[in-house]
């Protein structure tokens, strides 16, 4: 993927009462939907007239996606796959362990016409509260999982370099999943919500490297986190932060130096620079889209749902979701 600037768009900010406002999903009426840093759900309106507590998980809420009956499918880094009933915030636990091993950081999700949730675990090593150090460590521990409409839960791509955001085709022939350590998306083939041959359960080993060169878009101009199916039926793609060439030289150092890296002080750590940046690309991975605002009052994306033109933005980093127009008019 080629690498240019954006085109800058303004930036409309909305607070919530909570940190970490870090995904953002948008219903049928409007109402956008996010998860902060203190196990809160809430349902904000779309013009800025206030913010709804739905119901506190007790973990910590990452992705956000529909389910088709209804129900708010949550990622809860802490706790598992969580559905959530919209309008009395009951709770009800769907995966909280995979093979008999507790999920350690479970992280984005994607959710199927009959059910079927393909979702992340990010790491096998590191939680929620250590996602950098997972990136220096550069551990591809992480999984693309797939729950069946009947609960079986297996395991469909291991090794992934930080597997987080996830989407599906709209024909839903595809699901996409964001390796953030490697700035790039994959692409598994489906054939009646199954992985095509090379992808199935128990055979893709733990390489970091695609099986069958399955690549939606590679090369991108920083740090992919979520990803979603806009009512466009592009897929955007947040860009959480610029490439940090400190974090790629430390990558793809030995293990050992590594590993030391991990006791060097937290303000000499590779950190990630202030932007505001998405990407939407085709089925072939053809940029169509690359959006940017200004980052002096809000930065770092990690999640986005593009509706009717507005793009909105989560942040791991801010008490605030945010939203940008697709069109300059």
């Amino acid at each position: 993927m080629a690498v240019c600037s954006p085109v800058t768009r303004p930036l409309t900010v909305l607070g919530v009462p909570g940190p970490g406002a870090e995904d953002v999903l948008v219903a049928g009426d409007g109402t956008v939907w996010t998860g902060t840093a203190d196990g809160c759900i809430h349902a904000v309106d779309p013009e800025g007239a206030g913010t709804r507590r739905v119901v506190r998980t007790g973990g910590r809420p990452l992705g956000l996606e529909w389910l088709p009956d209804g129900r708010l499918l949550v990622c809860d880094a802490r706790r598992g796959l969580l559905a959530v009933r919209p309008d009395d915030g009951h709770l009800e636990e769907l995966v909280t362990e995979v093979d008999g091993v507790p999920l350690r950081f479970v992280n984005n999700a994607a959710a199927a016409e009959d059910g079927t949730i393909w979702f992340t675990d990010s790491s096998r090593r590191f939680g929620i509260e250590q996602w950098e150090d997972d990136l220096m460590q550069h551990t591809c521990t992480g999984r693309l999982l797939r729950r069946s409409p009947t609960g079986h839960v297996e395991t469909v791509l291991d090794g992934l370099a930080f597997a987080n955001g996830v989407a599906l085709a709209a024909d839903e022939s595809a699901v996409y999943v964001a390796e953030t350590a490697l700035r790039r998306v994959r692409r598994v083939g489906l054939v009646d919500g199954r992985p095509l041959a090379g992808h199935e359960p128990g055979q893709a080993g733990r390489s970091s490297a695609p099986s069958d060169g399955g690549l939606l878009c590679a090369d991108l101009p920083g740090y992919p986190d979520n990803i979603s199916r806009g009512s466009d039926g592009l897929v955007w793609v947040t860009v959480a932060a610029p490439p940090d060439p400190a974090l790629g030289m430390l990558q793809r150092s030995p293990g050992l130096v590594r590993t030391l890296a991990r006791r060097v002080p937290q303000v000499a750590k590779p950190r990630p620079r202030r932007s505001v940046r998405v990407v939407a690309v085709d089925a072939g991975g053809t940029v169509v889209h690359d959006l940017g605002a200004d980052a002096a009052g809000w930065h770092m994306a990690t999640g986005v749902r593009e509706q009717d033109g507005r793009v909105w933005l989560g942040s791991l980093a801010e008490p605030a979701i945010a939203w940008l127009p697709v069109d300059a008019g």
